[in-house]
């Protein structure tokens, strides 16, 4: 992004947000403030992201095909649930109204050698995920730390039928970074497969957003993030996209770098 505007920047960050509340106390009241908050006068996000309990209120909200998606978690935050009840769990929030699905890979398993682990568990879910429902694949990077662990959860959850390769949970110490974007923008090229990539937690400010944009760019094709193949997990980033929309000051760059 390094030819455009901070103002363009935040424009399209803006189209490849996933308006995120993953609040353990989240309300009722927080899921009608967030399907608005999704609607800007400077246009809308790509989704909102929110637990499965408010996947039918948010459906009711939004009503049928809105252009705001509903995403929702599974095997969420730990990764530690049974395959079984994770499908279930897939087969329900889908029956509510979800539109795509964010799923968390046993990566504990996977860091003690049990890549059979994450396969199962991805194609599995991937079985429920008919139609146009997507899977994004969350592989909880800051936990796994190794490059290539991180390189080969990449690899395994495309090759289980992601759609999306994920960073993070957002509930761990560690969340996006630009080192593991750039191993898993890496596995995306390599895999040759139209595969999206979402950096989530910890993004904050539109002049963080630029960084991953640029990196994408770098990596993958000028142009190529859209809300197809990128997004942005967050849930302060809108605030500053709409401060620099409305003209006024930016916030610093708060992401975390190699």
């Amino acid at each position: 992004m390094a030819n455009h505007s901070i103002r363009e920047t935040a424009a399209v960050a803006l189209s490849l947000l996933d308006l995120t509340n993953l609040k353990d106390d989240c309300t009722d009241a927080q899921i009608v403030t967030l399907c608005a908050r999704a609607q800007t006068p400077f246009g809308h996000s790509a989704a909102i992201c929110i637990w499965p309990r408010f996947v039918a209120q948010a459906r009711g909200i939004l009503g049928a095909d809105h252009p705001v998606k509903i995403a929702t978690v599974v095997n969420f935050p730990a990764g530690d649930m049974e395959v079984a009840d994770v499908a279930a769990e897939t087969r329900e929030a889908i029956a509510d109204g979800a539109d795509e699905i964010d799923l968390v890979i046993p990566y504990r398993a996977l860091m003690v050698g049990n890549e059979q682990a994450v396969t199962d568990m991805v194609a599995a879910v991937r079985a429920e995920c008919t139609g146009s429902t997507l899977l994004k694949v969350i592989l909880e990077t800051g936990e796994l730390k190794d490059v290539a662990l991180i390189k080969r959860a990449s690899e395994l959850a495309i090759a289980a039928g992601a759609d999306f390769i994920k960073t993070s949970t957002g509930k761990v110490a560690v969340n996006a970074t630009l080192e593991a974007a750039d191993v898993m923008l890496r596995a995306v090229r390599e895999s040759g497969r139209k595969i999206g990539f979402k950096p989530a937690g910890g993004i904050g400010s539109v002049a963080d957003a630029a960084l991953y944009l640029s990196l994408a760019e770098t990596i993958m094709a000028p142009d190529w993030a859209m809300p197809s193949t990128f997004r942005f997990g967050a849930s302060g980033l809108l605030d500053d996209i709409l401060v620099v929309l409305s003209g006024g000051e930016p916030a610093k760059v708060a992401a975390a770098s190699y």
